[in-house]
C-alpha cells in the first residue's frame, strides 16, 4: 500500500512502485521512476529522469537529478539518474544527472551508504557498496569502485578512479587514481598502504598475503611502478593481484606515491 501525503507533489507521468512512501512537500518529476518499497521524505526533490530502485530512502532536503554542474550543459537535454537496490540518501545530498560528456548518466550502485551534505556530480559511477561520508564531494566523471570508502569532507578531482575496496581518510584531497585494496590520506593524498581492515573482513588470508608481497614490489622498491605491474601481472596467477596491477597499467592520473627517490608515474 502506498502511503503519499497530501502535500506531495508528484507529476503526472512519474512511476510509482507499491508499498512506497512519499512525504510532505517532497516533488516527483514526470519522468521519475520510484521502486517498491522505497521513501521519498519530506522536503526531498527527484528531478529530471530519475530511476530509483528498491527498498532506497532518500532523506529530506536531498536533490537527486538535477542538472549538471556544467558550462556547456544546456536544459532540456538529456540528463539522468540511476540509483541501485537498497540505497541510503542522507540530507542535503545533492546527485547531479549526467551530461553529453558521458554517456548522460550517473550511477549509484546497490547498497550504497551516501551520508549528509555529500555531492556526487554528473556522470560519476559508485558501484555497489560504496560509502561516502558526511560532506564528501565528488566532481565529475569519477569512478568509485565496490567496498569503497571515503571520508568526510574529502574533496575528489574529477575524472578520479578509485579501485575497489579502498578507503580514503576523512579531510583529504584527491586528485589522482587511487588502486584497488589501497589506503589513502593526506592534502594531497597518497597511498599509506593496503586497506588491511577492509580486506580482512572480506577476502582470504592467501589473497591479502599475495596482495602485500605485491605492494612491496610495486611501491617500495626503486623499478619503476608500471615496469613492476607489467611484471607481477605476467608472474601472477592472484585474482585480486591481478585487478591491482591492471589498474596501475590503465591509471590515466597517475598513483599518488612517494618515494625516496621521488620517482614519479
Amino acid at each position: 500500500m502506498r502511503k503519499i501525503h497530501p502535500a506531495a507533489i508528484i507529476e503526472d507521468g512519474a512511476v510509482l512502485g507499491e508499498d512506497i512512501v512519499v512525504e510532505a512537500h517532497a516533488f516527483i518529476s514526470a519522468n521519475s521512476k520510484i521502486g517498491d518499497k522505497s521513501e521519498i521524505r519530506q522536503g526531498a526533490q527527484v528531478l529530471g529522469s530519475t530511476i530509483i530502485g528498491e527498498h532506497v530512502r532518500i532523506y529530506p532536503y536531498a536533490i537527486i537529478g538535477g542538472d549538471p554542474q556544467d558550462i556547456s550543459f544546456k536544459v532540456g537535454e538529456i540528463s539522468r539518474v540511476i540509483i541501485g537496490d537498497n540505497t541510503t540518501v542522507r540530507e542535503f545530498v545533492t546527485i547531479n544527472g549526467g551530461s553529453q560528456k558521458g554517456d548522460f548518466t550517473t550511477r549509484v550502485g546497490k547498497n550504497c551508504f551516501v551520508m549528509n551534505y555529500c555531492h556526487i556530480a554528473h556522470d560519476c559511477t559508485l558501484h555497489d557498496n560504496v560509502i561516502l561520508a558526511n560532506s564528501a564531494t565528488l566532481a565529475g566523471h569519477v569512478e568509485v569502485g565496490k567496498n569503497t570508502v571515503i571520508g568526510g569532507l574529502t574533496p575528489v578531482h574529477q575524472f578520479v578512479k578509485i579501485g575497489e575496496g579502498c578507503m580514503i581518510g576523512g579531510a583529504s584531497a584527491l586528485s589522482q587514481d587511487v588502486p584497488p585494496f589501497c589506503l589513502a590520506e593526506g592534502n594531497r593524498a597518497v597511498l599509506r598502504g593496503l586497506n588491511l581492515v577492509g580486506l580482512r573482513r572480506r577476502e582470504s588470508k592467501n589473497d591479502i598475503d599475495a596482495l602485500n608481497s605485491a605492494y612491496k614490489k610495486l611501491f617500495k622498491s626503486n623499478c619503476p611502478i608500471k615496469q613492476s605491474a607489467e611484471e607481477i601481472l605476467q608472474a601472477t596467477d592472484n585474482e585480486k593481484v591481478r585487478i591491482l596491477c591492471e589498474f596501475i597499467l590503465n591509471t590515466k592520473r597517475g598513483i599518488p606515491y612517494e618515494r625516496v627517490s621521488n620517482e614519479k608515474v
